[in-house]
């Protein structure tokens, strides 16, 4: 396949050609070359786009996709393509399938499912066996076929023994573990933020400090271990905080936050709709900004949509009992953008390849072709008919969005929305 595409402002830092508009010739799946104008006296195939930019291809490291196991909420290969559509040229899986992503077999599965995709996938394996936070999983194994990191998907570890022995251990193979921040017993029966809004609406409330006192539990815990500890998205000023000061000492700690709580905030629950009811709750005002503070200044390393496909049976019920998770694949972009300047979106989605270990591509000749293709300017309304996921449990329908994605090229696979 040999294409070029036509007048692309690059935005990527790594590159000579950062905040240029160029032509870019595709060949074989590689950047062959870059220049202000390129010649195509061969007829390849063209793309033109309007004011289309074009940065790395983006990174999600946290995506669930139901399959094997609850396929009816999403299958590898049309989340795989969903993601392709919505930019992102790789993603992390989260292990939160039946069975769990819990040993070596189980890797292996979801990566022979993804490898004719466009979009990379790479396995997050459970810490734990089946997630039960009682034994720890083979994860040298798991290493070995492919696994990237290792956590139990919004499960907190309440045994600090066993987090404190999986650092230890997980240092011998430079292993990544990810530690979900939420104390149970404080959160209890707690479904919505605890706040004003809770208390109106008669909702039982998840106080900040659940989170908080795991997160500070948790770097006190990699202090005395040494090794990788990433604590996925986090939700509260405090939390911010407390990475602040633990990247201060020199730890080796990373963070993300969700698109959903960077955006919204526990305000949207009047209505008692479940779309908006996810892991950990949408937070107050407050902590939604110094939030998007956490992601300007760089404390907060990388941002995911979250994703997670939920069927209509486990999310049209009452509040209370309504499993909680949104899908975010499609939005994240157009949503991350009426919050934050595209530099910064660009940057912290590209980001996590880095935090888990894996190579950074950039749009440098000579190099194989990651690229995410889009439009960052324009307004519009994402609706249902956006929606490309098998379950619809967005938390932006109905929301304004910006920009618009117009697909990738990886793997010498060029995904175009059409």
């Amino acid at each position: 396949m040999k294409t070029i595409i036509r007048s692309a402002k690059i935005i990527d830092p790594k590159s000579p050609y950062h905040n240029k508009t160029v032509d870019i010739l595709i060949a074989d799946g590689c950047i062959s070359k870059i220049d202000s104008t390129l010649s195509n006296s061969e007829n390849y195939n063209e793309i033109k786009r309007d004011n289309l930019h074009i940065s790395v291809g983006w990174f999600d490291s946290s995506v669930s996709l139901g399959e094997p196991g609850y396929e009816d909420r999403e299958t590898i290969k049309n989340g795989l393509e969903v993601a392709a559509k919505s930019g992102f040229s790789g993603i992390a899986l989260q292990p939160n399938s039946h069975p769990i992503i819990d040993n070596q077999s189980q890797v292996l599965f979801v990566k022979s499912k993804a490898q004719e995709a466009a979009t990379e996938l790479f396995p997050i394996g459970a810490l734990t066996k089946e997630s039960e936070g009682k034994d720890m999983a083979e994860l040298y194994d798991m290493k070995n076929a492919g696994a990237i990191a290792f956590g139990d998907y919004n499960r907190s570890l309440s045994n600090a023994n066993l987090l404190k022995i999986a650092m230890q251990y997980t240092q011998d193979f430079d292993g990544l573990v990810i530690a979900f921040a939420q104390d149970d017993k404080i959160k209890g029966n707690g479904v919505a933020n605890e706040g004003i809004v809770s208390t109106r609406l008669g909702l039982k409330g998840i106080p900040n400090l659940a989170e908080e006192i795991e997160v500070a539990r948790n770097l006190f815990l990699l202090e005395y271990t040494g090794g990788k500890l990433h604590i996925p998205t986090i939700s509260t000023a405090k939390s911010v905080t407390l990475i602040q000061e633990a990247k201060a000492k020199g730890l080796q700690v990373s963070c993300s936050v969700a698109v959903h709580n960077l955006v919204l905030n526990d305000e949207k629950l009047e209505e008692f709709d479940t779309r908006y009811k996810v892991t950990p709750p949408l937070r107050s005002e407050a902590d939604r900004l110094a939030l998007i503070e956490g992601v300007k200044n760089g404390i907060i390393d990388t941002i995911t949509s979250d994703h997670n496909p939920i069927d209509i049976e486990h999310k049209k019920m009452d509040f209370d009992t309504a499993k909680n998770g949104t899908i975010g694949l499609e939005s994240a972009f157009g949503a991350l953008l009426t919050v934050l300047p595209v530099e910064t979106v660009v940057e912290k989605l590209t980001s996590g390849r880095a935090l888990f270990g894996l190579k950074t591509p950039s749009i440098i000749e000579g190099t194989p072709a990651n690229l995410c293709l889009f439009n960052p300017d324009g307004k519009s309304t994402f609706t249902s008919d956006k929606i490309l996921s098998k379950s619809k449990n967005s938390a932006f329908i109905g929301s304004e969005i910006k920009g618009e994605v117009y697909g990738i090229l990886n793997q010498n696979q060029l995904i175009l929305n059409q």
